[in-house]
């Protein structure tokens, strides 16, 4: 396969942990070490703390990693990133990449989110005589996102499903993670099914399977004499994290021998903390390096997703590809028919209960902490799925066959 010029958009990449920016330097590092020369154009790192990195920050970098050159570019950073101030987020990193040197003989990868800035980089591009190729990787629907955690009204939802239907029409093929976000695109944004390429998400980390828990308990300092129910990720609006601080709340009250765990950062955690005053069973824990979180998932007796009610469409949390791996059984506080549940029952890896049911979720945590056996086949099925569906140098394999098919055309 020849050699091509990529240049990958990503709002998000490391040494952020979690969300979309393992998947974007796994991709480039990936067509990088196959011979392509790739580009990767990204903010200074500030997430899931919505705060520029010590040590970062400039207005402006320049580094090779993994034969990689990343561009970093500084934009504005809202301590609390909701409504309009994360909008003018996206929209100052959007200009940043405005300057951006784009090949016209590459194939562009833009990220989703973030959306914003992704529509004014398809802009730029449809308005160049030769244009690269531009390609988008939707990890979430924002459209489906605004309605589902109701932050917005019909004016900013209808405004949203513009720029997000723009932004797919204008792109030479689209790249989503999952077959659901497919059909919603057809149905709902009205997509044409041929140029949508589905492409899962990989298990980004080292395989956990050489940590006893013991071991990694005590490396993290965590206790060893009680059951661990560990969340990981970012804590915003759409996980829903009061529910898992309710649940706490009801182990207390029950004397349950459990202790829940929140590992991460984001827009409410302060709110959770304040939430969580006076809860015994439940400890949060900053944000760990890949490491220290093999170390955390190694340690959890089970690995829990929660996310708020109505939640359903807009993502496919992308914890779950470590938790596949980590060989952990999995409790998932999610809408019975959404993505995530849709995502447990085929692997066969835990449990699904009801969103915005802290009692459910406790009890449903309590018969696991009861029933090993059962607990040990959900992890090995877990790892299984990991292993047959969620492998990385398939999915890599894919996006350099798509990226050679775009560049043809």
């Amino acid at each position: 396969m020849a050699s091509r010029r990529v240049s990958i958009i990503s709002l998000h990449y490391p040494p952020e942990a979690t969300g979309v920016a393992p998947y974007a330097a796994g991709l480039a590092a990936g067509l990088s070490a196959r011979g392509h020369q790739v580009t990767t154009y990204a903010a200074q790192p500030f997430y899931p703390e919505w705060r520029h990195r010590p040590g970062y920050g400039q207005w402006k970098t320049t580094e090779v990693l993994e034969g990689v050159t990343i561009n970093r570019r500084k934009h504005y950073v809202p301590r609390t990133p909701r409504g309009v101030r994360r909008l003018l987020s996206e929209l100052s990193f959007g200009f940043r990449l405005l300057a951006s040197e784009l090949s016209p003989d590459s194939v562009v990868v833009a990220v989703s989110p973030a959306l914003f800035a992704t529509a004014m980089v398809a802009i730029r591009i449809r308005l160049t005589p030769r244009r690269p190729r531009l390609v988008v990787w939707v990890q979430d629907i924002y459209t489906i996102g605004l309605v589902e955690t109701m932050e917005g009204g019909p004016f900013s939802t209808s405004i949203t499903k513009f720029v997000e239907r723009f932004v797919l029409r204008a792109a030479d093929q689209v790249v989503v993670i999952h077959p659901r976000f497919a059909e919603d695109l057809v149905e709902m944004l009205h997509i044409d099914q041929e140029r949508i390429t589905v492409i899962r998400n990989w298990t980004h980390l080292e395989p956990t399977s050489g940590i006893s828990q013991r071991d990694a308990r005590a490396s993290l300092g965590w206790p060893t004499d009680v059951f661990l129910a560990v969340h990981t990720g970012t804590m915003g609006a759409k996980t829903g994290l009061a529910n898992v601080v309710e649940a706490a709340r009801l182990a207390d009250e029950a004397q349950a021998p459990i202790r829940f765990v929140l590992v991460g950062d984001g827009g409410e955690r302060a709110e959770l903390e304040n939430l969580a005053r006076g809860v015994h069973r439940i400890d949060f824990v900053d944000p760990l390096d890949d490491k220290n979180y093999l170390s955390a998932l190694a340690a959890a007796d089970c690995l829990l997703v929660n996310e708020l009610p109505g939640v359903a469409a807009m993502a496919s949390p992308s914890k779950l590809t470590s938790y596949f791996d980590a060989g952990r059984p999995i409790v998932a506080a999610t809408d019975p028919q959404g993505i995530t549940a849709a995502e447990i029952k085929q692997s066969s890896a835990g449990i699904v209960v009801p969103a915005g049911n802290p009692a459910a979720l406790l009890s449903r945590v309590l018969k696991i902490s009861e029933d090993m056996e059962t607990a040990a086949q959900f992890g090995a099925a877990g790892r299984r799925y990991r292993l047959e569906v969620l492998d990385s140098d398939a999915a890599i394999s894919t996006f350099e066959n798509l990226i050679e098919e775009v560049a043809e055309r």
